[in-house]
């Protein structure tokens, strides 16, 4: 086990406005069932028992990463999320949809990662994470060389990788950052090929709100 990592400074408040009755019961009562063991031998066995593992990190709401689980009821959804308001919708529709192919962690996703056994990602979703659009505060991204090195480790070869942005330099650094880590492929083709949803995406709240400085970017790698 590593030792323990020190908070990343990618998002602001664990907690935004005050949680609803309902989310807050699921708190108490369905998360603790649906998190993520903290044992490594645990957490092969719950992947080994999988067609696939796929992760979202970062799911906010949640309309993603359950809009996923529900088409897809043999693949293990993970995902990670540090803000409870999210988690507690998330939860919601886990419940409502009687989803029982999700795991979350409430918290950052660096926590887990080194967790996680090697190549043991099929698939992973990074969409729309904090742009931390001025300057002084992009050392805040979570897209760095350091933590695209250890998403290296635990995807398997041949795996997927989607990184999803409406801000256009932190679309730059997405493909800057992966192409020169020599792990991961860029896959597009053809300019649709990044500027269109992939037809396999669920939109979210978030993304419907337009808040960046360019139409959302959708870049898809393959793990080399």
């Amino acid at each position: 086990m590593t030792d323990a990592v020190p908070p990343l400074r990618s998002f602001g408040r664990v907690r935004g406005r005050p949680l609803k009755p309902r989310q807050e019961t699921l708190i108490d009562t369905l998360l603790p069932g649906l998190s993520l063991p903290t044992d490594a031998r645990a957490l092969a066995e719950l992947a080994s028992n999988a067609t696939e593992v796929w992760l979202e990190i970062g799911f906010g709401a949640g309309e993603h990463l359950t809009g996923q689980a529900a088409r897809r009821p043999q693949t293990l959804f993970l995902g990670a999320e540090p803000f409870l308001n999210g988690v507690g919708q998330t939860l919601a529709k886990i419940e409502d949809l009687g989803l029982r192919n999700v795991r979350l962690h409430a918290g950052d996703v660096r926590e887990i990662l080194p967790r996680l056994p090697d190549f043991v990602l099929d698939r992973v979703f990074i969409l729309f994470p904090d742009p931390w659009p001025k300057t002084r505060h992009q050392k805040r991204r979570l897209i760095q060389p350091a933590f695209i090195s250890d998403l290296t480790r635990v995807v398997r070869p041949g795996g997927k990788v989607r990184l999803a942005t409406d801000w256009a330099d932190y679309a730059d650094q997405f493909l800057s950052v992966l192409i020169r880590s020599g792990g991961f492929i860029w896959t597009a083709e053809r300019a649709d090929d990044w500027r269109r949803p992939p037809s396999d995406h669920v939109t979210t709240r978030y993304e419907a709100k337009g808040l960046g400085d360019c139409p959302p970017v959708f870049l898809d790698f393959l793990r080399a």
